[in-house]
């Protein structure tokens, strides 16, 4: 025996654009999507049973919404005579497809008491007595209830409010105080200056001048993975073993040149002592001798040092005493020396960055990109080895990835 035949549904033509729309659209939830497709065969006459069938679900899911989309019917005819736009009405429509709201289980805690818990986890743990570095979802539970803030609390419950609120006090990161410059406009002038070469860069290479950006990397590690390391495979990532043995270390001393992007004349050695940084100059200007020659640098004291000035003013030809280092002359102190090293009428010249702003120093963006295509990853047997695959990857990346990076800043405040 049949049972009653359903409410019939009339749908005007813009709701029922708008319910295709939701029924045809791929980023929508299943749910929305599978309630505009009933509302919309129940529509076309089509009885409880044969939605059902069609939609793979429920006799009682068809009805319910059936139902509901009856009750809120009149309120969709008023917008739609009200004149609402398009995207208002698939907003409405949408909201008459949604569930209606649930009481849901009381809070447990109020929002005072939340308020307090967040507190807790921003202060420092040994304020409490805890001789902790930081917080844990298990030691800020055990706090909260000791303080009675709450008369009990999970650790898994704390860690969910943690989350809602984005306080994370098992990570932390290095960061640099952002100290004002004792001397404003000489910072800036001096930022300045450095962002002004970049932007002549191509010029001054023309003009048969190089700009080089120059700096050491420290420390770099050989190390050797006491297994081969696996290659990735379709569903498996490369896997490395994560025992090692270190065989020493190495310090790369790079010049970027700034209007190509390629490293020249690249030293590798154990140190960067003031020697070191000197017969690196040296063989650097040896790549092309009658060049004129401008080195970025950072204000380290070997890059100040009195090997420096000798070697300037040796292959500039400055015949002038320079005096005699700590007591008189050129060479007396650091900023003599400095403001030797920076004297622009000299063929070869430096120009330093201000304190506290590596970078503005291109070649160690260069130097990221050495770490992550090649440092990251390798697995050297000794210091040697880790040198020649340097020096290849210097090679590589001259010949294939090597092109000015697009310096964008010229000295103005950064904005967010």
């Amino acid at each position: 025996m049949r049972g009653p035949k359903s409410t019939p549904i009339q749908l005007t033509a813009q709701v029922k654009k708008v319910l295709e729309q939701i029924s045809r659209c791929y980023t929508l939830p299943y749910w929305l999507v599978l309630r505009a497709k009933i509302v919309l065969y129940a529509a076309t006459g089509a009885s409880t049973t044969a939605i059902a069938c069609r939609l793979d679900t429920t006799t009682d899911t068809v009805h319910k919404w059936r139902e509901r989309w009856l009750a809120v019917a009149p309120r969709l005819a008023t917008a739609e005579a009200d004149g609402r736009t398009e995207p208002e009405l698939t907003a409405l429509v949408q909201a008459a497809l949604a569930d209606a709201p649930r009481p849901g289980t009381p809070d447990t805690f109020t929002p005072e008491q939340l308020v307090q818990v967040i507190a807790v986890a921003c202060e420092d743990p040994q304020t409490s007595g805890r001789e902790i570095s930081q917080w844990t979802g298990h030691e800020l539970a055990d706090e909260v209830c000791q303080r009675r803030i709450v008369n009990t609390i999970s650790a898994r419950h704390v860690n969910r409010l943690l989350a809602e609120a984005d306080v994370k006090p098992h990570l932390s990161r290095y960061w640099l105080t952002n100290e004002r410059p004792q001397d404003p406009p000489k910072f800036d002038a001096e930022v300045k200056t450095g962002c002004d070469l970049y932007a002549a860069a191509p010029t001054l290479y023309q003009q048969g001048t190089h700009l080089t950006s120059l700096d050491e990397k420290t420390g770099i590690q050989a190390l050797e993975r006491k297994h081969p390391t696996r290659p990735v495979r379709p569903g498996q990532v490369e896997l490395r073993e994560f025992e090692y043995i270190r065989p020493g270390t190495l310090t790369l001393i790079a010049n970027l040149e700034v209007a190509t992007g390629q490293v020249i004349a690249p030293s590798l050695g154990p140190t960067r002592t003031e020697e070191d940084t000197v017969a690196h100059v040296r063989q650097t200007l040896a790549t092309d001798p009658d060049a004129g020659w401008i080195f970025i640098a950072d204000q380290l004291n070997t890059h100040q040092s009195e090997g420096l000035v000798r070697l300037v003013a040796e292959v500039c030809r400055i015949d002038s005493d320079l005096g005699v280092k700590g007591a008189s002359g050129i060479l007396q102190s650091m900023a003599t020396r400095k403001a030797f090293l920076e004297d622009a009428s000299h063929r070869i010249r430096f120009v330093y960055t201000p304190v506290h702003t590596s970078w503005l120093n291109q070649v160690e963006i260069w130097f990221s990109i050495l770490v992550r295509k090649l440092l990251k990853r390798a697995s050297c047997s000794s210091v040697e080895d880790l040198r020649q695959r340097v020096l290849k990857f210097i090679a590589y990346f001259n010949r294939v990835l090597a092109k000015p990076f697009k310096w964008t800043y010229a000295g103005r405040p950064l904005t967010a």
